[in-house]
């Protein structure tokens, strides 16, 4: 096999693996702010309860992505050590600030708030709550901040031996591609925290175990569910989407399957690009939609895929089509599901209505679905530009490293994050049959 397609693959399989950890972390920390609140605004202890057996799982979740995000960080220097070389200048500002800053502020205060909630009292824990939800999210920013430079490059200057160094750190975060990104990506955080709060919530009410946290959690989670699965649509989605079309046209025109430019372009439901052909096989479509969603007028052109020479079309068509409208089927269904609990909840009908509550307890991996997808779908446009109209992919990877190295260390991190993916599974699974109420008995020296 080539080894440039083998360092690809490797990369992408423990970044995707990797991001299942960080995405739920994220998304929890906001929610055991608000489980924090309403302790101290009601002085319930169900609450406190519960926002303890959510760091729990917060804590698991934490110490994997540590441990899978760490191969990712030295892979810059074995696997692309040609990209490193040229933009190290640039993004070794902001992976540096994720772990020296971000990083140490989410641990130390996940610390405090594990161990130490009787010195600080129900305030300052609630504080450490806080603080360890803005080291999670001042994470993800220089993490958005990083790959927002390689989508759309600013704020640089290229020295003379051709690499590219940070000029302005103003420019850097204040990107216009960041801010989308950025708030899109920490929605669909939130998105996945709150179906898995709903599924553990429904587990509880179904099995009749622990019914009373799970109706916190699922009143709790089907709020917070349906206020960011309509964010993640309109306004953040949208604006990422009109980020691609002023950007990235010819990625725009990928993901929509669109090969003739057209004025009054439709919006695809559901199709089959055929690249080799030049056309999209058994469209169902929206006439107008897309030209209106992208530049707020009915007959707006869109270019399409045939005006952009074919070395500048993203590598793999199909698959970032596919991609794309996966992360948007899904959206809608989240929603659709969403909207509904909470109208179950307005009529007092959700903890009564076991098929929806076996629709949610089901629905938990679909949020992991629709973010791995969404990001594929970022990565695969940007193709074949490792950044964006400076450095390709081809010309980023470790050319000296060969295809059998990449290979060999490839199912060596297959077979490691398949045995510490068992191990976590078991230990999450753990923790939801213990259950909130469950205290750990001291062991006494006899």
């Amino acid at each position: 096999m080539d080894a440039f397609l083998i360092h690809r693959l490797q990369f992408a399989f423990t970044i995707m693996f990797h991001y299942l950890f960080p995405q739920l972390t994220m998304g929890l920390a906001l929610l055991i702010v608000v489980l924090k609140f309403n302790a101290l605004r009601t002085g319930d202890e169900s609450f406190n309860k519960s926002a303890r057996f959510w760091a729990k799982i917060f804590a698991l979740n934490f110490a994997m992505g540590v441990v899978t995000g760490i191969p990712m960080e030295f892979q810059f220097g074995t696997n692309w050590a040609r990209f490193s070389a040229f933009a190290g200048g640039v993004i070794g500002q902001t992976l540096a600030m994720e772990g020296l800053y971000a990083f140490f502020l989410e641990s130390t205060f996940l610390g405090l708030f594990l161990f130490g909630e009787k010195k600080l009292g129900p305030k300052l824990h609630f504080l450490s709550a806080v603080l360890v939800f803005l080291g999670s999210w001042i994470s993800g920013l220089f993490i958005i901040a990083t790959n927002a430079w390689m989508q759309n490059p600013v704020g640089f200057q290229q020295l003379p031996d051709g690499t590219f160094q940070l000029a302005s750190f103003s420019e850097l975060f204040t990107n216009p591609w960041l801010f989308w990104q950025y708030v899109h990506t920490m929605s669909g955080s939130v998105v996945t925290a709150a179906f898995i709060m709903c599924a553990v919530g429904a587990y509880y009410v179904l099995s009749d175990k622990n019914a009373e946290y799970g109706k916190k959690f699922l009143k709790t989670g089907l709020i917070a569910g349906v206020i960011v699965s309509i964010f993640q649509a309109f306004p953040s989605g949208d604006g990422q989407g009109k980020n691609v079309a002023l950007y990235q046209p010819v990625t725009l025109a990928a993901m929509e399957g669109l090969f003739e430019t057209e004025h009054g372009a439709g919006l695809t439901i559901i199709g089959q690009p055929d690249v080799e052909n030049m056309k999209l096989d058994n469209p169902i479509i929206i006439p107008n939609m897309l030209s209106f969603l992208t530049y707020n007028r009915w007959k707006a052109e869109v270019k399409g895929l045939k005006e952009y020479p074919r070395e500048l079309w993203p590598d793999n068509i199909p698959l970032l089509y596919y991609s794309y409208h996966i992360m948007v089927g899904l959206g809608t269904i989240f929603i659709a599901i969403t909207m509904l609990g909470v109208f179950l909840l307005w009529r007092k009908k959700v903890f009564n209505a076991r098929w929806y509550l076996w629709i949610l307890m089901l629905a938990f991996p679909f949020p992991y679905i629709a973010n791995t997808t969404g990001w594929m779908t970022a990565e695969l446009g940007r193709q074949p530009w490792l950044i964006y109209g400076l450095l390709k992919t081809a010309d980023g990877f470790s050319s000296n490293v060969s295809s059998g190295n990449a290979l060999f260390t490839t199912l060596g991190f297959a077979g490691i994050y398949l045995m510490v993916g068992i191990l976590f599974i078991i230990l999450v699974l753990k923790e939801i049959n213990e259950g909130p109420d469950h205290v750990k008995k001291k062991v006494s020296k006899s």
